[in-house]
């Protein structure tokens, strides 16, 4: 029996361990296994191929089992030493088992970083908020990565945010909040240093026409809808304030989504990956939020 199997027999275990239910899983898994397939068939028929199809050393670990290692990577950042003792096999085989999967899953949930589209099912307001996490101080260029926010060396992205339409007739308690949010697009990442308003206009997001921005103070400046600050010296007015409720109200969607992605811990915790591969890293955990809450 494979490790895979065995976890699935514990629905609660599986979920704590890998972010995903058996359900979303069972879903995922053949997609996985299809795009292990034909880049497996592209890779037998590259030009100037030298070994012939079916030689070499045979794969440890089945596809199924190969998923389990990302999601549960993913969902505990754990070192991969442990997930090497954890599964039988070399720390080595982990690594490229986790180089491996990482763009067949970034094919399947195709996260955009610009083009945002809205479906029919969903609100047409898209919540726009940044969010940076602590990384490795680098050993050159230093200043480029500080956040004078965090006081510490981060990396930042900007995750938009849509919300779904309520659905008619009576729900459970809690299911209602479940599937509500979707992370439509996640921006290419940045140093700590750069603020929200540059990432904003460097990125240059196309959406929908009539579709609404919000965002928070820190996108002052832009065409997003934004609260109204308070100036030195001066007071906001009770309307205004009333305002800046209404919005918070609204807005509070792109925290709840940007706090549902840190459940795999591999998006919130201190990065301990090379820089190139994080926004490969933080679109498949959008895309994992989406199959879990979306």
């Amino acid at each position: 029996m494979s490790h895979t199997e065995r976890l699935l027999r514990c629905p609660e275990a599986f979920r704590r361990l890998t972010g995903l239910d058996a359900a979303a899983f069972r879903v995922l898994l053949p997609q996985v296994e299809q795009a292990w397939l034909d880049a497996q068939r592209r890779r037998r028929q590259c030009p100037g191929r030298q070994r012939r199809p079916g030689a070499g050393p045979k794969f440890r670990l089945s596809v199924a089992d190969q998923l389990l290692v990302l999601l549960i990577y993913y969902r505990t950042y754990v070192s991969h030493v442990f997930l090497a003792f954890l599964f039988g096999v070399d720390d080595s085989t982990v690594c490229r088992t986790i180089r491996r999967i990482e763009p067949l899953l970034a094919g399947i949930f195709r996260i955009p970083e610009r083009r945002v589209e809205i479906r029919e099912d969903e609100i047409r307001e898209l919540f726009f908020d940044g969010t940076e996490r602590p990384t490795r101080r680098p050993k050159k260029k230093q200043r480029r990565s500080y956040s004078g926010k965090k006081k510490r060396h981060t990396l930042k992205n900007q995750i938009i945010v849509v919300r779904k339409r309520k659905q008619a007739g009576r729900r459970k308690a809690g299911q209602a909040q479940k599937r509500r949010l979707r992370v439509a697009a996640v921006s290419p990442t940045f140093p700590g240093k750069v603020h929200d308003k540059k990432i904003y206009d460097r990125t240059r997001v196309i959406v929908p026409p009539g579709v609404a921005r919000t965002g928070d103070t820190g996108y002052q400046g832009t065409a997003l809808d934004t609260p109204v600050k308070r100036r030195p010296g001066e007071e906001l007015t009770r309307r205004q304030r009333r305002g800046n409720r209404r919005l918070s109200r609204r807005r509070i969607a792109a925290e709840h989504g940007i706090g549902k992605m840190k459940i795999w811990r591999i998006a919130g915790e201190r990065y301990r990956n090379p820089i190139r591969r994080h926004t490969l890293i933080a679109k498949n955990v959008a895309g994992l939020h989406n199959r879990m809450f979306g």
